[in-house]
């Protein structure tokens, strides 16, 4: 019995039945035909022998009778894996929760870790991405505890699945080639070919449909080999899709027929949908356009379709009529789609899982950007752009509703909030530099309080390429003014188009897209009169949407009279480890920045008080300015997960970080924070968040500005250019025009000229 319930986890069915079925006879053992039936259950209903599964399901019922046993919930849980394999999720996800509470009440770790985790494929069958997440999460945690490795393999890989669906493909990649790899191990075949299958999704995300191809056909050899009917499926699915998105119609038709074949067969409505899908797809890259229309409107209007499917049908739609010369009905089928989308994303919960979920919306964006600029409806382009942008912060400052009133979402009368760019750049004394970087066409629009001028830029792909070369050139401190042509080339590229616009000292506010999100528009090179930064002719402030910068000046208008300043210092911290060494000038910083605030105008917390605990207990929300000495971490997997490096609060402690998602839990209401280390901006931009790290955590909490690094920083040049931007400050300057004055004091000061020291600080602006 063993051994037959190790073939079954490791996706050999047809063995474990074999073995199974040499026995003579029934077990004598009431225990051990317990176990039989619900083994044979399961391998029955993984092959899709529905009515051979349901007669041992019934039989094991028949002996578990009254009876309170683990054996008994195994059964329960056998019901649960032929209600998903039936492509009932709903009625899954009751037998797994009865599996789950049997487990408790017996103390059965093992039976728990399983129901758990199908209780997360039961979230994932429903497309509840943040259940899903915990479920497994908990699952993961519980079998590694007890040394499960088959089903922590199955938790990581479907991890990976519900990350992909909520738009993280980075993230999901990594964790479906550990579980690929740990699958290997374990000679798993059936968690072997579900996350090849989920790291092609991923590898079709990014284009590179030829890896995705070679995964998915891989996936689909091993699905065939152990006679998996569901695993065949969702192989077949995914090739039609990479074959469309290739231009390969032939294949795609025959795979998308084959996998409907299949979901015919087992009368599972929503499985037909998928590749029914594709095929609309098909027929409109084939100028089949009635075709195409039945499909995409069958798909969109079925009651089995979930929230994925229909936006994606509207998408469709959308490119369809555009396509035919249909504008009116292209912009309705547009906003359908993204009212689809949004309301699907106010369903969720957490706010690190709506960072990762707006990416599934990009293309959708972009394409509706792109149809309204061609249209020349470019205000309203720009209005549409700016709703995408900065969502999860906005609806953490109150600036939008987490979730919408009921009929918020209509396709009929979907729209995007009132937005008036003039007079939000009338407000800010300046000029708003807003860009789009999209897949086939980039847009600039700069906004004066005059008016608004689009130019059109090159397509992402093209810069993009740009922004990684020059980051590379700024990422050592060898001179580059006169050397860089990316720095020129960006410059020609991003700010030349506005040159007219441009005053010498104006304040210039970037709202940036994309790979735009990790350069510092400051060092791009300026040719004329000679060779100079860009820095030396604006003072250029950061922040993430045209919403959260209005929001700000309400923000200054609501509170003209300032406060007493009052600083909360931390830093100069104990090593916690050999990882995280004492930063050699800390404590000279410490107090550089101190001297500037009376002493009963400060608290401060150095070595061993620099605590974690210390920040959180110590009431931030009533400080004007915080600011740290610290090493700092940025996750580009997990950007909540970001933190500042502190001191263990005891010797055996390993609480010494201050993370993102805690400090986004501390309320804020000062001016500046500053965060004097290393990559406090992030490494990970979402797609129209930005950035996301400890800078957007501090933004995210309320407080007005902040100040964080894009790279490593040094300690000389940071204690000097800190000294020098509160020497600023107390002479009354702004924030953004006292950093600008402490990095021209680096730039024409000697030693720290090149921008490897002084431009890694940027200023960002929240509400």
């Amino acid at each position: 019995m063993v051994e037959a319930e190790a073939l079954l986890w490791r996706g050999m069915s047809q063995e474990a039945l074999t073995l199974l079925h040499t026995q003579s006879a029934l077990p004598g053992d009431k225990d051990l035909a317990i176990e039989m039936f619900a083994i044979e259950a399961v391998a029955y209903a993984r092959m899709h022998s529905f009515p051979d599964a349901d007669r041992s399901l019934d039989e094991a019922g028949r002996l578990c009778a009254g009876v309170v046993d683990p054996l008994c919930g195994s059964v329960v849980r056998a019901r649960g894996v032929l209600a998903i394999e039936r492509g009932q999720p709903v009625q899954a996800r009751e037998f797994f929760s009865k599996s789950l509470s049997l487990a408790r009440a017996t103390g059965d770790q093992f039976l728990e870790a399983t129901a758990l985790l199908n209780l997360g494929v039961s979230s994932l069958k429903e497309q509840h991405f943040d259940e899903a997440v915990e479920w497994t999460d908990s699952a993961y945690r519980i079998s590694a505890a007890i040394d499960a490795g088959s089903i922590a393999t199955k938790a990581l890989g479907n991890l990976g699945s519900a990350y992909y669906s909520l738009g993280d493909s980075e993230k999901s990649l990594e964790l479906s080639q550990e579980a690929v790899r740990r699958a290997v191990d374990l000679a798993n075949v059936i968690d072997q070919l579900s996350y090849l299958t989920n790291s092609g999704y991923v590898y079709a995300e990014i284009h590179d449909y030829a890896a995705a191809k070679r995964s998915y056909l891989q996936a689909l050899s091993l699905a065939r080999e152990i006679q998996s009917t569901q695993h065949v499926y969702n192989a077949l699915r995914a090739l039609a899709l990479v074959s469309v998105q290739g231009g390969e119609l032939e294949p795609a038709r025959d795979y998308s027929d084959e996998a409907i074949a299949i979901a015919q067969k087992d009368n599972n409505r929503l499985d037909e949908l998928y590749p029914m899908l594709v095929k609309g797809l098909i027929a409109a890259q084939a100028s089949e356009a009635a075709e195409a229309q039945r499909i995409f409107r069958g798909v969109e209007q079925d009651q089995n379709a979930n929230a994925s499917l229909k936006w994606r049908a509207e998408h469709g739609l959308a490119r369809l009529y555009q396509d035919q010369k249909h504008p009116d009905l292209a912009d309705s089928e547009y906003r359908a789609a993204l009212a689809t989308f949004e309301a699907d994303r106010s369903s969720l919960k957490r706010s690190d899982l709506k960072l990762p979920f707006s990416n599934n919306a990009a293309r959708i964006y972009d394409d509706y950007v792109h149809f309204l600029v061609s249209r020349d409806k470019t205000d309203e382009a720009l209005r549409w752009a700016d709703y995408s942008r900065a969502r999860t912060l906005s609806e953490g400052l109150g600036l939008l509703s987490k979730e919408a009133p009921r009929g918020a979402w209509n396709r009929n009368h979907f729209e995007s909030p009132t937005l008036n760019a003039r007079a939000i750049a009338g407000r800010a004394r300046g000029i708003l530099l807003f860009y789009w970087i999209g897949e086939q066409q980039s847009y600039l629009w700069a906004i004066t309080p005059l008016k608004v001028s689009l130019f059109p830029l090159p397509p992402g792909a093209e810069i993009d390429s740009l922004v990684q070369r020059y980051r590379k050139s700024l990422n050592g401190p060898e001179d580059i003014l006169e050397s860089s042509k990316e720095g020129r080339d960006l410059y020609h590229t991003l700010i030349a188009p506005a040159k007219s616009l441009l005053a010498r000292s104006m304040k210039v506010f970037i709202i940036p897209d994309g790979s735009l999100n990790s350069l510092n528009f400051e060092t791009l090179v300026v040719d004329e009169p000679k060779p100079h930064y860009w820095i030396e002719d604006v003072d250029v402030i950061n922040t993430s949407s045209l919403r959260v910068l209005a929001a700000s000046f309400n923000r200054q208008e609501k509170h003209e009279q300032k406060r007493p300043r009052k600083i909360l210092l931390i830093g100069d911290s104990v090593a916690p480890g050999k990882e995280y060494p004492e930063l050699p000038r800390a404590s000279e910083q410490m107090a550089s920045v101190a001297r500037h605030f009376p002493d009963l105008q400060q608290q401060v917390y150095q070595r061993g008080q620099a605590t974690p605990a210390a920040y959180l207990t110590s009431h931030p929300e009533k400080f004007s300015h915080v600011h740290f000495v610290a090493h700092g971490t940025a996750s580009r997997l997990s950007p909540l997960d970001s933190a500042i490096v502190l001191s263990k609060p005891a010797v055996d402690s390993n609480s010494f970080k201050l993370y993102a998602r805690d400090i986004i839990q501390h309320p804020l209401h000062a001016d500046l924070v500053t965060i004097s280390a290393c990559y406090g901006a992030g490494e990970r931009a979402y797609s129209g968040e930005g950035l996301v790290g400890l800078a957007w955590a501090f933004l995210r909490a309320g407080s007005h500005n902040v100040i964080a690094s894009l790279w490593d920083v040094t300690d000389a040049s940071t204690e000097q250019l800190m000294d020098r931007f509160y020497d600023e400050l107390d002479q009354g300057e702004s924030p953004d025009q006292a950093l600008r004055a402490a990095k021209l004091s680096l730039l024409h000061g000697g030693i720290f000229h090149n921008p490897f020291y002084w431009a890694p600080f940027q200023l960002y602006t929240g509400s």
